[in-house]
């Protein structure tokens, strides 16, 4: 997996509208239908209606008409625009607005994206921007419980928020198994580039990975403790266990990244003990040639007297001479496991 600009927005064989859904609820949790946006202001006008909308990549007169249906903050509707924010959550009035970092594989890729929530006591609205998934299985998630959905917009944040940390768990899964197959290729018998490159790249994308995460930890944690007239009482425990998944997520991310330092300091250690026993195999070859290079240069210095020169058997001695030394050197090098 590679690393992906932040906001690529994903391949997909069509592009998605800018309205993905625009459909109003009843207190009781049962859906009334889909509306146009012009007709939410309308809608809200009963007191025993919320609307819930999920918004692509809008344009600014959108927006606008979204910010005048819902008397949304100038701030906020900025924020949702431009997009490239930081995870946070911020308080307007009796209206949250929240920026979560999303993540997505894509083709093997690792991108990232956001997602913009508008949260009031009688609407959400979800902005997508950037590689992210559709939320429409979270949408229909909450409306097959529409005796928690009757709880309001809370509990529609709470399935979006659960699907966007759900779509985390397998990219972790992905990383770890990745880990583990590049943990074999560190004890291979070669050397290969490419490993290093991976396990760098790797630590990369964890890195940016957990800047995404981890201040998703302090979000979920200021919705299970404050907020009461936004967040009912009777979903902190829903809120909690996102938060639950949240930790784990965020834990395992920072064990890999350990497991990661680890086997990139290993990677080079063997990198490091391979080439010193290259050179001591050198080390020790060169030894063997030195002993009857320093015996025939002996005997190249064209002196008259040397010893045995004028010797018949002098020829063989110094060839019997050479091998002993050679084989000498030979045998204790290779006790000292010098070859």
């Amino acid at each position: 997996m590679n690393l992906i600009n932040p906001l690529q927005t994903a391949p997909s064989p069509t592009d998605e509208p800018m309205v993905v859904n625009c459909i109003a609820y009843r207190n009781d949790g049962t859906r009334i239908g889909d509306i146009g946006i012009e007709a939410i202001s309308d809608v809200l006008k009963d007191p025993d209606t919320f609307v819930w909308v999920g918004l692509h990549e809008p344009d600014e007169p959108l927006l606008l008409k979204l910010q005048e249906e819902f008397g949304l903050h100038d701030l906020a509707i900025e924020d949702a625009h431009t997009a490239h924010q930081r995870t946070k959550i911020e308080t307007y009035g009796d209206s949250l607005f929240i920026v979560v970092q999303t993540a997505q594989l894509v083709k093997g890729h690792l991108a990232f994206g956001e997602t913009h929530i508008f949260l009031g006591p009688r609407y959400l609205v979800s902005v997508r921007h950037g590689a992210s998934l559709s939320y429409a299985p979270a949408r229909r998630a909450c409306e097959c419980t529409p005796a928690l959905l009757a709880h309001g917009p809370s509990y529609a944040l709470y399935g979006v928020l659960d699907f966007i940390v759900d779509n985390l768990l397998p990219i972790v899964r992905e990383f770890r198994e990745e880990l583990q197959q590049l943990e074999k290729d560190i004890f291979a018998e070669t050397f290969k580039r490419s490993t290093v490159r991976r396990l760098y790249d790797m630590q990369h994308d964890l890195m940016t990975l957990r800047l995404a995460v981890a201040p998703l930890q302090d979000i979920i944690s200021q919705l299970v403790r404050l907020h009461p007239n936004l967040i009912h009482e009777e979903l902190r425990a829903y809120f909690r266990d996102v938060y639950d998944h949240v930790f784990r997520v965020n834990e395992s991310i920072s064990a890999m990244r350990e497991m990661l330092t680890a086997a990139i300091n290993v990677n080079l250690s063997l990198v490091t003990y391979g080439q010193n026993e290259v050179m001591k195999k050198l080390a020790g070859w060169a030894a063997m040639l030195a002993a009857p290079t320093l015996l025939t240069s002996w005997y190249g210095m064209n002196f008259t007297h040397m010893p045995e020169l004028t010797q018949p058997w002098a020829y063989p001695v110094i060839i019997v001479v050479m091998l002993v030394v050679v084989g000498g050197i030979y045998t204790l090098l290779k006790r000292s496991k010098w070859l």
